[in-house]
């Protein structure tokens, strides 16, 4: 079991080596390697809550001794070979946005910040592929492609300010990702700077039966195993035709069925979203006539006669489930506000514990899923809020993304316990600990429950291919 932040002081390395700093700069110039306060304090963290609450207090959770700003994998694998020759903890960084804590800088060192390798390098029309630099900024990278006629597909809630990197480096979901699939879905090919400095590229090919494929280890390593710098990735023909609908209903069961049915006809609507009663008086306020019921949400896209067939199918479907249909308003709204999280930092401020937990399971196991977790974070002392939604649904099954909100005398202490209450649940019901944020600091502990007999082989892998340790010690709980 991982230590708890509130009970043991972060580890910090010892100051650079003194020729260290001086040889990096050769590399990329003094423009683009800072070592003052406010860059080492901006990338001291990510968007943890928890670290939010000791933020707030002046308590930092670990700083890296200097940021560098490469601008080319040339230049990464020049930094990494140096950090090796050095033994130089290195901690790549894109948009900060990650929750989980994967971006602390544990053991100082350097942190490698890849924003401004954010070009655009290729963009196959008959194939559908664009080949981008890892550190481009989502919202920049989708409106691109939009310009020229597409879209990537991956609308995560952080758009505005995470990168390509870090959506594949933590094995992401987009608000639209049962119609145009994970990132893992999305990724067809990488390079990447390994520990020892050498450049590995994978082939962009359809698919392939040649052994294990490195994009799929790299995959959610959270820049433990290789630093990404490129990657080509799936796009798809900016849609004709957008059709919004939504449906209210008395309880959970029936909804979930409806989404069920029309995913298993083979239907696949880009966004679709199960609020809760307590989150319908969060985020709907406004819409009187759905409260105290749960409200299913669907955007359809893309070819206007499929579109049309769609959502008549929908319709029938969520009709025919008990839904009552409450029009486009709902969802226009939703479109409106989905990228604004600033209710849990101004929680934070009047004192509060907050945090939200995303969790997948089998269609089976769904409702109950929902109904445990709300039960056992109601159960945790000093609770306020629990409440949830289903975020992203697929054929086999659906992410339940929870909420929950403390007042306590003890906020280190509460935080665990909540989470250590949905994890647990979670586990035990054979659900995974994490759709799409995943592990960094906060789910190390629960990591070896969660992977079994295969957290001892990617520890195996993480030795071999990483010897010293240097890429973004501590993360993901494969034992260091």
């Amino acid at each position: 079991m991982a230590d708890e932040p509130s009970k043991k002081t972060f580890p910090r390395a010892s100051r650079l080596p003194s020729t260290f700093l001086k040889e990096v700069e050769k590399i990329i110039g003094s423009t683009d390697l800072k070592t003052s306060e406010s860059e080492l304090v901006a990338h001291s963290r990510d968007y943890w809550l928890l670290p939010q609450v000791w933020f707030a207090k002046g308590k930092i959770p670990a700083l890296p001794e200097a940021v560098v700003y490469p601008e080319n994998t040339e230049e990464v694998a020049e930094i990494v070979r140096l950090s090796a020759k050095h033994n130089v903890p290195l901690v790549p960084y894109g948009g900060g946005t990650g929750v989980v804590g994967g971006a602390v800088p544990l053991s100082g060192g350097l942190v490698l910040d890849l924003k401004k390798m954010n070009k655009i390098l290729e963009v196959n029309d008959k194939s559908l592929l664009v080949k981008v630099q890892t550190g481009i900024n989502g919202w920049r990278y989708e409106e691109a492609l939009n310009r020229l006629g597409y879209t990537g597909g991956h609308i995560p809630q952080s758009l505005p300010s995470s990168t390509v990197g870090g959506w594949i480096a933590c094995r992401a979901a987009g608000q639209f990702s049962t119609k145009y699939g994970k990132i893992e879905d999305l990724v067809v090919s990488v390079e990447a700077v390994m520990p020892d400095g050498k450049v590995v590229k994978s082939k962009t090919v359809p698919r392939s039966s040649t052994g294990p494929r490195l994009e799929q280890l790299l995959l959610g390593s959270e820049g433990v195993l290789g630093i990404i710098t490129e990657a080509t990735l799936r796009i798809f023909p900016f849609p004709k035709k957008r059709i919004l609908l939504s449906f209210a209903f008395e309880e959970v069961k029936r909804p979930l069925e409806a989404v069920r049915k029309i995913l298993r006809r083979g239907f696949r609507p880009a966004v679709i979203r199960l609020y809760d009663e307590a989150e319908v008086r969060l985020h709907f306020a406004n819409f009187k006539e759905l409260e105290g019921n749960f409200l299913l949400l669907f955007v359809l896209e893309g070819d206007a006669k499929l579109t049309d067939l769609e959502a008549e199918v929908v319709a029938e479907v969520c009709r025919k489930e008990g839904g009552s249909s409450k029009g486009e308003e709902p969802v226009k709204h939703w479109l409106k506000t989905r990228f604004d999280v600033h209710l849990g930092v101004e929680m934070i401020k009047t004192g509060a514990v907050v945090d939200t937990i995303e969790l997948a399971i089998t269609w089976d196991k769904v409702t109950e899923l929902y109904h445990r977790n709300i039960e056992s974070l109601q159960e945790v002392d000093d609770t306020v809020h629990a409440s949830g939604h289903f975020s992203h649904f697929y054929q086999d099954g659906a992410c339940l993304y929870l909420t929950f909100a403390g007042f306590p005398a003890s906020p280190d202490e509460y935080y665990w316990q909540a989470w250590g209450a949905v994890m647990e649940t979670t586990l035990k019901l054979g659900g995974t600990i994490s759709h799409h944020h995943g592990v960094g600091l906060v789910r190390a502990r629960w990591i070896r429950k969660e992977l079994g007999e295969y957290f001892e082989i990617l520890k195996k892998i993480k030795s071999t291919v990483d010897p010293q340790k240097i890429f973004n010690p501590g993360k993901l709980g494969w034992g260091e």
